[in-house]
């Protein structure tokens, strides 16, 4: 599954991105009261505030009624509010069987908080204050005053004892797993850098635009309360900075077969030949596929043109109603099925090099064991997986919103809308990383009364589709919750049963270091489950920005390698050499590597034996 990038940009007071502002009211944003012009900004002010107020007081009726709803089970959540008490329960049970570990916990928070209470006020500040390597933190108000010092380090000193007390846990548990996260949720939310009155970058900010920057916080509030209909929908990026075909998903290129789950596209050639083994990509159905084209720096797709390769990619359809009885199976032979079939007669290659991400990747993956099953393993000459699990023994964090109990929820949920709204995943994303995605945005948007500056990865990442019913409940139920892919002949596809040791097709798996949505621990088991060759690489950062990872100067992260697989993953990393810089040229050669067959004239899309039916990104691309 997919999720947010990992990396952005802080700039003073802790919120990402250079300041914007699209409010009416944006003039405000930057002015100081002066004398002169008190009076005329007040009286602005106050029709203003009056206003909000008489559009809040409907937006948050609406919200209370769906947080209700949501809490009570009149409303589908990611978050099992029963599940979360009875976990907590039971661990407050079995503390209060521990007495003197208890007492030793609260002993040690206290003397923790307390230290850093007296050391802000008798001390002065060090030159290099490591509390401001948080990015919560790194506004020099934080280190200056001894108060908001006082404050950032008492609460730092609370979650630091808090997580050695979770430390002395069980480990293996639901429970365990669901209190660790849900405990680091509450002490994220109860930051200080989250309220108004302690933050001292929100109190200059208020101060610097006389009251102004308050009043565009609720706007801002109410705007996101207003979108998701009751639903705070956080605002990541700037919505109308890019347009898809116009500032992404760039590279030229013609749709040239399309169904009822995708459009293929194949893309204009940038070399005057190209190898004879086309190159599909399979991107997952969570987000849209322009996360391998994003912009011509950073495009995945154009850096295979460049190196030679006839580059097809699949575009889901953004599914509805009507596909509430798609299968996982449906998007095999609707996906790289069909495309294997359509790249065949337009080319004449019957065997294709094939690229899957993340839940792509898994596609791809059991699409190969199917091929194998039937003895049609040639169709694929190699294989590319981008943070692909495909034994979930350990799914990390995501556990922590998955069990039968939530699945039996879901299916429910589902048979009034056939899918799974895209809101749902986005939110499971964002409290992954709630510090980066909820909280940073919490500040900015709504305690400085500030617009999210225009960021690609975070358009493209709120730019989410929804999920048919039938995929989604077999997905979760025989993947994720059985493993059921790492067993022999224990999942079937199209009536076929699969077995991931039949794959004899060379491999390249990439997993990422910093990955909390397919942990590399996790990704790692691959290169035992598998029967042919793997290489195995671990880049740098995490899901996305360690995948999308292009060429450059400087290098932005580097990646590790190593020539055997080991049994262990902390075996593999501990022999493995790290390379400064992108992954993808050490790909390419390996995918030169494994094209045998002599380069062919460059194909132009449309010219062959299947014409073009519209210009790329296609339509799919741009279905809401």
């Amino acid at each position: 599954m997919d999720g947010p990038p990992e990396r952005m940009v802080y700039k003073t007071g802790g919120c990402p991105g250079p300041e914007r502002s699209s409010s009416p009211h944006g003039d405000l944003r930057q002015t100081k009261v002066t004398d002169g012009m008190a009076n005329d900004v007040t009286t602005e002010q106050w029709t203003r505030y009056m206003t909000l107020v008489q559009r809040a007081q409907t937006l948050f009726a609406r919200a209370q009624a769906r947080a209700t709803a949501k809490a009570t089970g009149g409303e589908f959540s990611i978050v099992d509010v029963k599940s979360v008490t009875s976990a907590f329960l039971r661990v407050w049970a079995e503390l209060a069987q521990r007495p003197a570990d208890l007492w030793a916990f609260q002993a040690n928070a206290v003397l923790k908080v307390s230290q850093a209470w007296m050391t802000a006020w008798t001390e002065p500040p060090p030159e290099t204050d490591p509390a401001a390597r948080d990015r919560r933190f790194r506004d020099p108000g934080w280190t200056a005053d001894p108060l908001s010092r006082a404050l950032r380090d008492s609460h730092l000193a609370l979650e630091a004892a808090t997580q050695d007390m979770l430390a002395t846990l069980p480990k293996g548990t639901k429970e365990q797993l669901r209190v660790e996260f849900y405990t680091r949720q509450i002490l994220s939310a109860l930051s200080p850098s989250n309220i108004l009155t302690l933050n001292p970058a929100a109190r200059a900010r208020l101060l610097e635009t006389g009251g102004a920057s308050l009043l565009d916080g609720l706007e801002n509030l109410l705007d996101d309360l207003d979108r998701g209909k009751g639903r705070l929908d956080i605002a990541t990026n700037d919505q109308t900075a890019f347009v898809v075909g116009r500032d992404l998903a760039t590279t030229p290129g013609k749709v040239v077969f399309q169904n009822d789950m995708m459009q293929l596209i194949q893309y204009t050639p940038l070399t005057e030949t190209q190898h004879a083994r086309p190159l599909l990509f399979v991107p997952p159905w969570i987000n849209k596929f322009y996360i391998l084209d994003m912009r011509e720096k950073n495009s995945l797709v154009r850096y295979a043109l460049s190196r030679g390769h006839t580059v097809f990619v699949i575009s889901w359809i953004n599914p509805g109603p009507e596909h509430a009885d798609r299968g996982f199976d449906a998007y095999m032979t609707n996906g790289p099925l069909a495309a294997l079939d359509v790249i065949e007669t337009a080319t004449g290659a019957r065997t294709v090099n094939i690229l899957g991400f993340c839940i792509g990747g898994i596609l791809v993956t059991a699409t190969l064991a199917y091929l194998a099953a039937r003895g049609e393993a040639d169709r694929v000459g190699t294989a590319t997986t981008l943070a692909t699990m495909v034994d979930f023994t350990d799914v990390g964090e995501i556990g922590v919103f998955i069990d039968n109990d939530r699945v039996r929820a879901l299916r429910q949920h589902m048979k009034d809308t056939g899918y799974l709204e895209n809101y749902h995943l986005q939110d499971m994303f964002a409290m992954i990383r709630e510090n980066d995605l909820v909280w940073s945005f919490h500040v900015m948007n709504y305690l400085m009364g500030r617009k999210p500056p225009a960021f690609d990865l975070l358009f493209w990442n709120s730019d989410s589709t929804r999920l048919p019913a039938a995929m989604l409940t077999w997905y979760l139920e025989k993947v994720y919750i059985e493993n059921g892919l790492r067993q022999p002949g224990y999942l079937s596809l199209n009536g076929t049963p699969i077995a991931l040791g039949r794959i004899e097709t060379p491999f390249f798996v990439l997993a990422t270091k910093e990955d909390h949505i397919a942990p590399w621990r996790s990704v790692y088991p691959t290169t035992g489950l598998l029967s042919g060759e793997v290489r195995f690489v671990l880049g740098g950062s995490g899901h996305i920005a360690g995948a999308i990872n292009p060429p450059q100067e400087p290098p932005k992260y580097g990646y590790w390698t190593r020539d055997d697989a080991p049994e262990t993953p902390e075996a593999w990393l501990a022999g493995a050499r790290y390379t400064e810089g992108s992954w993808w040229p050490m790909w390419g050669d390996w995918l030169d590597a494994h094209c045998p067959e002599a380069r062919v004239p460059a194909r132009v899309p449309g010219e062959g034996a299947l014409p073009a039916l519209e210009d790329a990104p296609g339509s799919y691309v741009r279905m809401r």
